[in-house]
C-alpha cells in the first residue's frame, strides 16, 4: 500500500511580548538624581495641579492618580516625598532611547505608548523567550537605567495580561518577566481567576462593571464566556479580546503607525488670561508647535480648529468654552499660514470679560504631502460655535505674522524659499531645543505659560542644564 505524504503540522502562530517601563516618569527622574530612590515622589500634571505618576512608595501612601497636590502635599513632607513638575523634554528622549534598545530584540516592533512596546517573536521558535525576556530587561537597565517589565502570550491581549503579572504579582515580580508559554493551562487558569475582568487590555470600569451584571467577574470568566453571546450583548471589540484570551490572534502588530487624524497642541495657562494679544500669543505657539510636528511627519492639514475655555474648576466665575474651525483653501504644513487662518478663528472666538484657563489648536483633514492638489480658486469660510464668518485668503501677507530673523521677508518669496526657512528653523530647533528660534506672533516673554516650579534640568536636550562635576 503506498504512503500518501503528510504534511508537516503548521508552525504555532508566534508569541507577543509587551515591555513596559514600571512608573516611567519616577524612573526617568531617578536615573539622573539618586536622591529619590526608595522615597515616595510624584510627578504632577500640567501647572504642577494633580499627581500623574507616582512611584511604588507613594502609591503605598494612599496617593490616587489624578489626585490634587495640595492634597498630598502634607503628606509627602512627613514622609520625606517629593513631587516634581513634569519634564516632557526628558521624557520624550528617555523614550526614544528606551524603544531603540527594546528593538534590538525583535525585528517586529510597536510602539504603543511613551513607555509601552509590543514585539512579536517569529521565528523564534526554538528560543528560549523567558531567558530572551530577561535578557532584555538586563540590558533596558543597563543602558537606560529604566526598570521594565516584559509579559509573554500567544496575543497581544495575553501579552498585556502578562505583562501585569510580571509588574504585580509575587510569583514574577522580582524577575520581573512573566511568560504564560511556560504555564499549563491549570496554571493559567489559576492566575486569571485571581484578576478582575476590568484589568483585561480594553475593558473599563463601565463595561468591567457591566460584565460583572452578568455574573463575569474574573478574568478567567470572561476567557470562558461564549464568543456569539458577547458580540450580541456587547459589540465585536470584545468578543475579540475573548478570542484573544484563548489564544486566537485577532490584533496585528502595528509595525508602522496608523496615519494621524489630527494633532492636538494645547496647555493650561499659568495665570488667567483676559486680553485678545495674550491669548493671541498663546494659540500662535501652540499652532507653531502643531505645524513643527505636521512636517515632522509629512503631512499636510487642510483645517485648523482653534479653542479656549475658562477654568472650570471655578464656577462662580463666569463660564465660556468657544471654539472656531477654519478652513483652509488647500491644504498645508506652512506654518505662517497656519499661524493666519488661527489668527481669523481666534479673533472669532474671543469675548472680553472672561479669565481664560486654556486655549489651544486641532489640526485637521491630515494628508500627506503631495497627496492633494492645491485648488487655485477655492476660498474658505470660518466656522464657530457662534455662525459662519468671511473668509480668508490663501497667500501670506507680508508682516501678517512676523518671525524672528527674516521669516516676513520669506513670506512674501517663492514658495521654495519659504519651505527653506521652515527647514531650517526646524533643525535649529531640534539641535538646540524647541523654541531656539521662533516667530515674533508667539511673543518674547510668554507669561502665560504653564506653571513648572517643581521641574528637574532637561539632562539629556539641553546643554545648558547638564550636570557638571565640581573637584573638592
Amino acid at each position: 500500500m503506498a504512503l500518501g505524504f503528510v504534511p508537516p503540522p503548521a508552525p504555532a502562530p508566534a508569541p507577543f511580548a509587551l515591555v513596559d517601563a514600571n512608573n516611567f516618569y519616577v524612573s526617568c527622574e531617578r536615573v539622573f538624581d539618586f536622591r529619590l530612590h526608595a522615597r515616595p515622589v510624584v510627578v504632577l500634571s500640567n501647572n504642577d495641579g494633580c499627581c500623574v505618576a507616582r512611584s511604588e512608595e507613594a502609591k503605598a501612601l494612599g496617593i490616587r492618580m489624578g489626585q490634587p497636590f495640595f492634597e498630598v502635599r502634607d503628606l509627602l513632607a512627613q514622609n520625606r516625598g517629593v513631587a516634581l513638575s513634569s519634564n516632557y523634554s526628558l521624557y520624550a528622549d528617555m523614550s526614544r532611547r528606551l524603544m531603540a534598545v527594546i528593538g534590538q530584540f525583535s525585528p517586529e516592533q510597536e510602539i504603543y505608548s511613551i513607555d509601552e512596546s509590543f514585539l512579536r517573536f517569529t521565528g523564534f521558535g526554538h528560543w528560549d523567550l523567558t531567558a530572551h525576556g530577561r535578557e532584555l530587561r538586563a540590558r533596558v537597565l543597563r543602558w537606560t537605567g529604566l526598570p521594565v517589565g516584559v509579559g509573554i502570550g500567544a496575543t497581544k491581549t495575553l501579552a498585556k495580561l502578562a505583562n501585569r503579572l510580571a509588574k504585580k504579582h509575587p510569583d514574577f515580580r522580582e524577575v520581573g518577566v512573566c511568560n504564560l508559554l511556560d504555564l499549563s493551562p491549570a496554571q493559567q487558569a489559576g492566575y486569571f481567576a485571581a484578576l478582575a475582568v476590568d484589568d483585561v487590555w480594553g475593558i473599563g470600569s463601565r463595561w468591567g462593571a457591566r460584565l460583572q451584571q452578568r455574573g463575569i467577574a474574573t478574568v478567567a470568566e470572561l476567557q470562558r464566556a461564549d464568543v456569539d453571546q458577547i458580540q450580541r450583548q456587547f459589540n465585536v471589540v470584545l468578543a475579540k479580546t475573548v478570542l484573544e484570551l484563548n489564544g486566537i490572534s485577532c490584533l496585528p502588530l502595528e509595525e508602522a503607525p496608523p496615519p494621524r487624524q489630527q494633532i492636538i497642541a494645547s496647555r493650561s495657562f499659568g495665570q488667567p488670561v483676559t486680553t485678545l494679544a495674550m491669548l493671541s500669543e498663546a494659540v500662535a505657539s501652540h499652532t507653531a508647535r502643531a505645524a513643527a510636528k505636521l512636517r515632522q511627519e509629512g503631512l499636510q492639514a487642510g483645517l485648523i480648529q482653534v479653542f479656549a475655555g475658562t477654568n472650570p474648576f471655578k464656577p462662580e466665575a463666569p463660564q465660556y468654552h468657544p471654539g472656531a474651525t477654519v478652513p483652509l483653501s488647500w491644504p498645508t504644513a506652512n506654518t505662517t499660514r497656519l499661524l493666519k487662518a488661527a489668527r481669523v478663528g481666534l479673533r472669532h472666538l474671543f469675548r472680553e470679560g472672561y479669565e481664560y484657563k486654556r486655549a489651544g489648536v486641532v489640526l485637521l483633514d491630515l494628508a500627506p504631502v503631495g497627496a492633494v492638489t492645491g485648488d487655485l480658486f477655492a476660498a474658505a469660510s470660518v466656522v464657530g460655535t457662534v455662525g459662519t464668518i468671511g473668509t480668508i485668503g490663501a497667500v501670506c501677507e507680508v508682516g501678517a505674522v512676523g518671525a524672528v530673523g527674516a521669516a516676513n521677508a520669506a513670506c512674501a518669496a517663492s514658495p521654495e524659499r519659504r519651505e527653506r526657512l521652515l527647514t531650517v528653523l526646524d533643525g535649529i530647533n531640534t539641535r538646540w531645543g524647541r523654541g531656539t528660534v521662533r516667530f515674533l506672533a508667539e511673543g518674547l516673554v510668554q507669561p502665560w505659560q504653564m506653571k513648572r516650579q517643581r521641574m528637574s534640568p532637561r539632562y539629556t536636550t539641553c546643554w545648558a542644564e547638564l550636570p557638571v562635576a565640581v573637584s573638592g
